[in-house]
């Protein structure tokens, strides 16, 4: 009998989206949350700086249950380009195009004070570095960009994953727990544009991460079943699980998502090795009672 203790947790919302390869103009998802992810999940939850010791939030064992794998869905993304409006910190950043918009307002060829109004043709207003004009001194944007950026990003549409947190401490996975219920940071799936819906935490069960999946049903989907459909027995589902082995093991390869630190430069990550399996559903699984 293990004197471990596993967390579930749930991760479902409209779009999720686990990102380990993508950079720049493509962006990837994962066919599952990563535990780079989910950790950096619980890690805000906490409140935890991004260059704090992970300590015991990082020995924990990863397993991750796909309950909905959800439809692949690709976004075709462009960012700048176009009309924008001329804003206060356009002036305060390109000292060109304040003096600029100071002639034109000499000359009455825009309204005075009409900030967001006057419209700028091909300029893209959120300058990545602002810094001293050599001659003038003024502060202008270091790295302009006058055209639109094209960038493919891909996510999980309709996804509802079951994760499981094993650590012989249940108090820290209580705490962990009572965070995603009461964050002290915004938390999300995966990308800022992808916020979850419902509860996250499930309870803190004793056993091994194998054994909470087969003793939990299946997440509901919350769309009411047809009028005069029988519903599924929750044996007869055998859903796909991913679940972290503490050592190496011989024939499998590793995934490169097994944080050491978070930081704004993108963070440490090491090896990690993990076993597929397929999940059979107890018939006396534990139902739910959640917001969905």
């Amino acid at each position: 009998m293990s004197d471990n203790h596993v967390l579930l947790i749930r991760l479902a919302g409209p779009l999720q989206s686990w990102g380990i390869n993508g950079r720049f103009a493509r962006r990837d998802t994962h066919g599952r949350p990563t535990k780079s992810g989910v950790i950096g999940l619980c890690a805000a939850a906490l409140g935890l700086d991004r260059d704090e010791p992970l300590g015991e939030l990082a020995e924990v064992l990863y397993g991750v249950r796909a309950d909905r794998p959800g439809t692949p869905l690709r976004d075709y993304h462009t960012v700048g380009g176009g009309t924008y409006p001329l804003r206060p910190r356009d002036l305060l950043t390109d000292h060109q195009r304040a003096a600029k918009a100071v002639a034109d307002a000499a000359s009455g060829s825009s309204e005075p004070g009409s900030f967001g109004r006057a419209e700028l043709e091909a300029w893209y207003g959120s300058p990545k570095y602002v810094t001293a004009d050599p001659v003038s001194g003024a502060l202008v944007s270091k790295e302009v960009r006058r055209h639109a950026l094209i960038t493919e990003r891909w996510y999980l549409s309709d996804a509802a994953f079951l994760v499981g947190l094993e650590h012989p401490d249940a108090a820290l996975l209580a705490r962990i727990a009572h965070a995603l219920e009461h964050p002290k940071r915004l938390l999300w799936l995966g990308r800022k544009a992808c916020p979850p819906s419902g509860d996250l935490a499930l309870g803190v069960v004793p056993g091994q991460v194998r054994e909470a999946f087969a003793s939990h049903a299946l997440l509901p989907d919350g769309v009411a079943p047809r009028e005069g459909a029988a519903p599924a027995p929750a044996q007869s589902a055998r859903p796909w699980a991913w679940i972290e082995s503490p050592r190496p093991l011989p024939g499998v390869g590793p995934l490169q998502d097994q944080p050491v630190r978070f930081g704004a430069d993108g963070g440490v990550h090491s090896l990690r090795w993990e076993t597929r399996h397929r999940i059979t559903i107890s018939p006396n699984a534990h139902g739910w009672d959640i917001i969905l």
